[in-house]
């Protein structure tokens, strides 16, 4: 099993909508600074969170997005799969036809990955991530990046 860049993305950029709520709705343009994620892949991104209501937007001028819900109520598992990526770890995805259209050998080993792997990141709100020491250290040192950033092109 192989996470692909989308449900790692996913997960980064709602983070960062999680850490900076509480100054109103978060613009696209700032997680993709911040986070260094192209904003046409975040549009991408935010249209299948918001069709699976964990954000919403707000529009007009100070827009942007915000959690839909509490974050102690998002696990990390529902935004993987809010934007389709699967958290399973057998080549069959389930279907048991992993060898020659049958069961293979090692298909309950991972099967019972597949089903720790979801339990894991179930367990695990967004709210938990954000009170993780070293996601605080990060936002702290991006927030600060970012701050200089701004103060450049004020001074420009």
């Amino acid at each position: 099993m192989k996470l692909s860049t989308k449900g790692r993305y996913a997960v980064t950029a709602i983070m960062d909508l999680v850490l900076h709520e509480g100054d109103g709705p978060v613009a696209l343009a700032d997680i993709s600074q911040s986070q260094q994620i192209s904003l046409s892949y975040l549009e991408q991104l935010f249209a299948r969170l918001r069709r699976a209501g964990l954000v919403s937007g707000v529009r007009g001028p100070g827009g942007g997005y915000r959690l839909a819900r509490p974050a102690a109520e998002i696990s990390v598992a529902a935004v993987i799969e809010a934007v389709d990526e699967s958290l399973d770890a057998t080549r069959c995805k389930g279907r048991e036809n992993c060898q020659g259209g049958n069961r293979c050998l090692t298909h309950d080993l991972w099967s019972e990955l597949s089903c720790q792997i979801q339990n894991f990141l179930a367990g695990i709100s967004l709210a938990d991530m954000a009170q993780r020491p070293g996601v605080v250290a990060v936002v702290a040192r991006q927030d600060s990046e970012r701050d200089r950033g701004r103060q450049r092109r004020l001074d420009a």
